[in-house]
């Protein structure tokens, strides 16, 4: 039996046992604290870890004492009237080397998904998205990675692994079982257009942020395709997350980054989140702290309004849609919930590629279905079709 006390330090008294209000996210959870053994996670739904690890840091060093400093602003925060069945299994021990580090974390996260429970991932730097990663290779599955992100992080084949060179690892990491990557908010000042055309042609999804912020709601549809979603906190505005030493002027708002973990907690096929580069030597009164602890509970409320549902088998709660493409003789099948009206559009693929099955529904949104009507292929319906064909 996998024994998670080997992996985890218990939480400091100081941020497990302040005075939580009896409602309070704090007084509601189960903690490894000092004064109590590790909690069960045998029933779990969420499980918090927390990560002290910076040895792949850029230019932010310090982001790894973000974990405890999120807790206390997010055990303060009140909890919904759910039946949380949420565990803190407190913070990761460091490797003797970073990739020691980020072995235990994909060990720790393969035990948490392969019982269903979802980790939530705080601290560290974005390297760490390596780990989680690597941590769906003995599920077998190929999976859907979402980063928001200014930067690529895409680095060259000779760089070392670090925060700025992780994606690319990922990338080139042999077997490969990366389905899709899609980038949330990238600043082309500093990504350049060669790395936008490398994207392109992987058939990756890339949208730069002022695209995203004229349109929210089109994120959604994004972040209901991801098993992964890793958010790097350098792609929130500086001056609502001061936090970090590489922030810019440039950014998501707040209101902004909580909608987007909102939208990561309602998708019933993400399996795992990360929060990264918090540096609480840059946090001006503790207000990026306060921003995170906001986020990881919009994504703990979108979790329990999950509506579980996906248009396979009885497709008696949508609403069905076919649109004949005159113009290069293909039929595009939607569904919408009558549930939720989210959609999903259907994306045909090789009788030898069955591997790919949970990747031919791809979530949309009605413009999808609008561009189609004006017999356009979807550029998300085309980018599916030639990663499956």
């Amino acid at each position: 039996m996998f024994d998670f006390q080997n992996y985890f330090e218990p939480l400091s008294d100081e941020v497990a046992k302040a005075p939580y209000h009896p409602k309070a996210i704090g007084a509601v959870i189960d903690k490894y604290t000092i004064s109590y053994q590790i909690p069960s996670v045998d029933t779990a739904q969420l499980v918090i870890i927390g990560v002290l690890e910076e040895r792949g840091a850029i230019n932010n060093n310090g982001c790894a004492y973000g974990a405890d400093e999120v807790r206390k602003k997010l055990y303060a925060l009140r909890s919904a009237k759910y039946d949380y069945q949420i565990v803190d299994l407190g913070n990761l021990k460091n490797g003797n080397t970073l990739n020691d580090t980020y072995a235990a974390l994909s060990s720790v996260m393969f035990e948490l998904l392969k019982q269903g429970a979802i980790p939530i991932v705080i601290g560290g730097s974005h390297d760490l998205t390596y780990a989680m990663y690597t941590a769906y290779q003995k599920l077998e599955e190929s999976i859907n990675m979402v980063t928001v992100d200014a930067h690529f992080d895409l680095g060259s084949t000779e760089d070392t692994i670090n925060a700025s060179t992780f994606l690319g690892k990922i990338i080139l990491h042999e077997p490969s079982f990366l389905f899709n990557y899609s980038n949330v908010g990238y600043q082309t000042y500093f990504v350049g257009a060669d790395a936008i055309e490398l994207m392109n042609k992987l058939y990756f999804e890339t949208y730069r942020l002022g695209l995203v912020q004229r349109d929210m709601e089109e994120v959604e549809p994004i972040v209901r395709n991801a098993d992964v979603v890793s958010i790097d906190i350098s792609a929130i505005r500086q001056s609502d997350a001061p936090g970090n030493a590489n922030a810019s002027p440039n950014g998501f708002y707040g209101e902004e980054a909580c909608a987007i973990a909102r939208y990561a907690g309602l998708s019933d096929k993400l399996s795992s989140i990360g929060f990264f580069e918090f540096n609480p030597a840059y946090d001006h009164l503790n207000q990026t702290a306060h921003l995170i602890a906001q986020m990881v509970w919009y994504f703990i409320e979108g979790f329990y309004q999950r509506k579980r549902e996906l248009p396979v088998g009885d497709h008696s709660a949508f609403l069905k849609y076919h649109v004949n493409m005159e113009s290069d003789n293909h039929e595009i099948v939607f569904y919408k919930s009558k549930k939720s009206d989210r959609w999903w559009m259907e994306v045909p693929y090789p009788s030898e590629k069955v591997k790919y099955h949970r990747h031919h529904l791809v979530p949309c949104s009605y413009k999808d279905y609008e561009v189609a009507m004006r017999n356009e292929l979807p550029e998300r319906w085309w980018q599916a079709l030639q990663k499956l064909s």
